[in-house]
């Protein structure tokens, strides 16, 4: 059975067409936060198959095949790819609704020019079909951004990396620019237990013997220039839940030196320690010209069973649900007051905090940057036609969605590139839907520039690219 993707898939009037085949379609793709592996790309990696290129660490698929009564060893388990490859197959149609069914279907038209709806009967003739085209020079990792006119792409790296791949690939000139991203959550996590083993693999790179907070925020400061150098423009923060606890630096010295020493730490020391860290690391952005990322909300780990086997980023986190408006408030304003605020995009994993970070964001705006506090993209679970409409809707409601920087994969696979055609596809829909129902003029020069701005310039712009 072909598929149903055809050339206006999600494209339901006139000007949406219009918008998205001349104007959209064409643009160039800036894709600045993912978990793309760097090394690959120096590589030049060619996959072996289906299972390599989409299954291995694809966790949105794994909670697919668990929901839909696969067994674990045939999605993280010891079974062969084709088997686990026949288990998504067989998942597959049960997932309508469900955006891995788009995704899925545009993958295999647009990389392997396969128009086939995918299930237990087509998947032998998809499997080879794919791993014929996989082979060839056409589908390596380097050909495949090239394809998708990738301009740049934003690795998500640890502050203690040493960023070769990175280092190589800019010496080498590859047409799209493969930029780290500075993600400090290891340093700012001073309650876990690897806290005290990365601050020793950090006082390793930077050749000082950490034993004052002094000293590791200068390691910090030192890994943050060595980014800077090495093209680095953003950071990313993962923040389970917000903190926000007023302390000095005194305070938060004695508070390391606590920990250092093995010593149990109070609530609100955890959160005095991560404020005034993540303040200094602020400021550091802003100096650097960053963006700053914060991404709230997520639930990890929630299985625990399933997280002592197979550990984290394995289909087992959710969304949480924590109070954040004041926190973030005291964190954005601190930074403000001392004329430090970096760029800053506000994601959350709660749709119910869409109306608190599209508002949080007008409080930071400025002349100099337009658009300067981002409320972010539609992310992880909100990544969905739903989602990504109601975020879109939620910032034109309350902001300017004129100066949106638009989709970003958060994606461990260079096959989901394909998503900023179902953003682009979508963002086309909603714009052309407010023309048909009157409430926006039918200007085509205008909307071609929100269309050209969401979807490329505005990043262009805001990451100074």
């Amino acid at each position: 059975m072909k598929t149903f993707i055809t050339d206006d898939f999600l494209l339901y009037n006139e000007t949406a067409k219009d918008l998205y085949h001349n104007t959209a379609k064409h643009l160039p793709i800036i894709d600045y936060h993912n978990h793309l592996n760097q090394e690959e790309i120096l590589q030049d990696k060619n996959y072996t198959n289906l299972s390599e290129i989409w299954l291995a660490g694809d966790h949105y698929k794994w909670r697919a095949m668990r929901a839909n009564g696969i067994d674990e060893a045939y999605i993280t388990g010891d079974k062969s790819d084709y088997e686990k490859f026949l288990a998504w197959a067989k998942t597959v149609p049960n997932t309508f609704g469900n955006p891995l069914y788009h995704w899925t279907h545009l993958e295999l038209l647009r990389y392997f020019d396969i128009d086939e709806v995918l299930n237990e009967e087509t998947a032998p003739a998809i499997w080879e079909e794919a791993k014929r085209k996989l082979a060839t020079p056409e589908m390596s990792v380097r050909s495949l951004l090239e394809k998708d006119k990738v301009e740049f792409v934003g690795t998500t790296d640890d502050p203690t990396d040493d960023l070769a791949s990175h280092i190589q690939l800019a010496k080498e000139g590859f047409s799209a620019n493969v930029s780290p991203s500075f993600r400090p959550d290891k340093g700012l996590g001073i309650e876990k237990e690897d806290f005290l083993p990365w601050v020793e693999k950090l006082g390793q790179v930077t050749n000082v013997t950490l034993e004052t907070y002094d000293a590791f925020l200068d390691a910090l400061a030192s890994r943050v220039d060595y980014f800077d150098e090495h093209g680095c423009r953003s950071s990313d923060h993962g923040i389970n839940v917000l903190f926000y606890e007023k302390a000095s630096k005194d305070e938060v010295s004695a508070i390391f030196v606590k920990r250092l020493k093995g010593e149990a730490l109070s609530a609100k020391e955890i959160d005095q320690f991560k404020t005034y860290t993540l303040l200094s690391l602020g400021e550091l952005y802003a100096d650097k010209g960053w963006a700053m990322q914060l991404h709230i909300s997520p639930l990890r780990n929630n299985n625990t069973k399933m997280f002592k086997k197979l550990g984290p980023d394995s289909g087992f986190d959710s969304i949480g649900d924590p109070l954040v408006a004041d926190k973030l408030s005291g964190l954005l304003d601190s930074m403000e007051e001392k004329g430090k605020l970096p760029k800053t995009i506000l994601y959350s994993l709660n749709a119910n905090d869409y109306n608190v970070l599209a508002a949080m964001a007008g409080n930071y705006q400025n002349a100099e940057i337009p658009g300067k506090v981002q409320f972010g993209t539609a992310w992880w679970f909100n990544d969905t036609i739903d989602g990504m409409e109601d975020q879109m809707k939620t910032l034109a409601n309350i902001g300017l969605i004129s100066n949106f920087i638009g989709m970003l994969t958060d994606s461990r696979s260079f096959l989901s590139l394909s998503r900023h055609e179902y953003f682009r596809r979508i963002l086309c829909n909603l714009l052309g839907t407010w023309v048909e129902e009157g409430k926006v003029p039918k200007d085509m020069a205008l909307l071609e520039k929100y269309v050209r701005g969401i979807c490329h310039e505005n990043a262009k712009q805001y990451f100074a690219i």
